[in-house]
Formats: structure tokens, C-alpha cells, sequence
């Protein structure tokens, strides 16, 4: 550290650390917890792109294989452009919302049409479907090495624990001028990583801070949910791909599925109002009475 910056003016509430101690102790935890992931070992901006879309939704631990699989079926960003959406979704399952494996295949079209190379100005990346700020700030900073603001779960948890100990609603506004300041120029991924690493293992031993966020949203009860329905007819559709669905079979399937959890049946209504909430995001269409992927 060179001992001349210093946290961006009327911070509010007043960081308790300077920013050279806060960021000599992230460096420090962060070197003691940190973790040897597969996607640490490329700087291949379409893998981290893909490992990072993963870890949105899904555990570390699940990742790891789901990342290595996916490129062995589709190992470029030409690839997954030139890959069929129904291919691509069926590798996705488990994963997610399925509208991120949508979006990854249209924005994999839009890279290979519309540069020569992986995108690296974050106007460039916030203008493909599917990437916002963190997406665009991973990428520059795991791929290309770029500094920017890369707040996600876990680098919002240190920021509250060491910064913010006690406040609550902590907003977004307030932390961000904090992360774009504390961001190393000379080592934003390995700044990143020791940031992720040490969030990660706070996150295991203490009460979640990022709980204290104002962003913070409890996920809403999966079980029984729309979204639930609405993946369960996306693994119906995958499985009759070759053949399609009529409208009856999806209230069949959908009534079974559901009454197996004890469950009321799908009505005929409901299950159209599927379909067509599917259809108007891409996934599927009618054809000769057919709904087919």
C-alpha cells in the first residue's frame, strides 16, 4: 500500500478502518481462506462469464462440474452461439432460471456477430442480455484484470461486517464509492478473490451481514411456486422435445406433478397462461397444435 488514499468524502456512516488497514486485512483473510476453484485457473473471459452466471443462483460446490461439463459441450463462446436453445436449456437444468440460459445463448450470438473479440468495456457488456453491473465487473476483472465495482453477495458481506458493524439498511449507494475505492488497480482479480473468499467464510461463522443490506431479499418460497411450474413444464417440453406437447398433456403433466405433492390439479387456464408466459420469453411455440421447445 502506498498510504496515500483515503475513502471517497462524507462517507456516511464513517468507515471505522482506513482504507489501507481494511485493505490489508481483506488481502490477509482473504489469503487464509482462500479457495482453489477450476474457474480461477483460466482468464478465458467466455469461461468466467459462464462460472459466473452459475454462481448467481447456485452453490460453489454444485458449480463445480456443472462449469467443466457445460464447456465440453460447448467450449466457445461460437459454440453455445451456434448451439441449439433446446440443447442449451436442457444443460442448464439445476441451475437456475432458465431465462439465464436463454439469455446466455442470445448474448453468445450478439458476441460473435458483433465483435472480434470477448467484449471488455462494461458498456459493451451491460448491453448483452443477461449481463448487469457484478456480471460485467467479474468479467473485466477475472478475465482482463480491469478494476471496476464487483459487488455481489459475499464482497457486500465484508463491507457490512468490517465497515458498517452495526448499521442496518445499509444501501448500495453507500457502498459502492467504498468498493470502486478499495479496488487494488494492480490486482483487481486477486483483490476480487480474496474479497470473495473472505465473505464466503464470514458468511459460515457469523450472522449473515449481508442481511443488514438494504438490497437484501429473502428468497420467496420455492415449493409449490410459480416458478416451480414454470421449470417443471420446461423439463416437460425438454423431455417431448422430439415430439411436442398439446395443450392437454400439459395439464395432464402439470396436474400430476403437482398432485403428487398433495397439491390441487392445474386447470386448463393456468396451464395456458404458462405456455404463453413461456412462449412470449422464447422458450417454446405452437406449432401444428404442438407446443414444442
Amino acid at each position: 500500500m502506498d498510504g496515500t488514499r483515503s475513502w471517497p468524502p462524507n462517507t456516511s456512516p464513517e468507515p471505522r478502518l482506513s482504507i489501507d488497514d481494511f485493505c490489508a486485512l481483506v488481502w490477509s483473510r482473504g489469503l487464509e481462506r482462500y479457495r482453489d476453484l477450476p474457474w480461477r485457473h483460466t482468464h478465458d473471459p467466455y469461461a468466467i462469464w459462464i462460472s459466473e452466471v452459475m454462481l448467481q443462483q447456485t452453490q460453489v460446490t454444485r458449480v463445480d462440474g456443472r462449469w467443466q461439463r457445460w464447456l465440453e459441450r460447448f467450449p466457445t463462446t461460437q459454440a453455445l452461439a451456434q448451439a441449439d436453445p433446446a440443447d442449451v436449456l436442457e444443460e442448464w437444468q439445476g441451475l437456475g432460471y432458465n431465462r439465464r440460459a436463454l439469455a446466455l445463448h442470445t448474448a453468445a450470438g450478439m458476441i460473435v456477430t458483433q465483435y472480434e473479440d470477448f467484449p471488455h468495456q462494461m458498456r459493451d457488456l451491460l448491453a448483452l442480455p443477461g449481463i448487469g453491473n457484478a456480471t460485467a465487473a467479474g468479467i473485466r476483472a477475472f478475465a482482463f484484470g480491469l478494476p471496476g465495482v464487483y459487488l455481489e453477495t459475499n464482497v457486500r458481506t465484508v463491507f457490512l461486517h468490517e465497515l458498517f458493524p452495526q448499521e442496518e439498511g445499509v444501501s448500495d449507494r453507500q457502498l459502492v464509492p467504498l468498493v470502486e475505492a478499495a479496488c487494488s488497480t494492480d490486482d483487481a482479480r486477486g483483490w476480487y478473490y480474496a474479497l470473495l473468499d473472505y465473505g464466503a467464510y464470514l458468511k459460515s461463522t457469523v450472522p449473515n451481514p449481508s442481511r443488514r443490506s438494504k438490497s437484501h431479499v429473502r428468497q420467496s418460497r420455492f415449493v409449490g411456486s410459480h416458478r416451480q411450474k414454470r421449470g417443471e413444464l420446461v423439463r416437460m417440453l425438454l423431455a417431448a422435445r422430439e415430439m411436442g406437447l398439446s395443450t392437454d398433456d400439459v395439464v395432464r403433466g402439470l396436474s400430476s406433478f403437482e398432485q403428487s405433492a398433495n397439491r390441487p390439479s392445474v386447470s386448463r387456464d393456468d396451464a395456458l397462461a404458462l405456455l404463453s408466459e413461456l412462449e412470449r420469453e422464447g422458450f417454446c411455440h405452437m406449432q401444428n397444435d404442438m407446443w414444442i421447445l
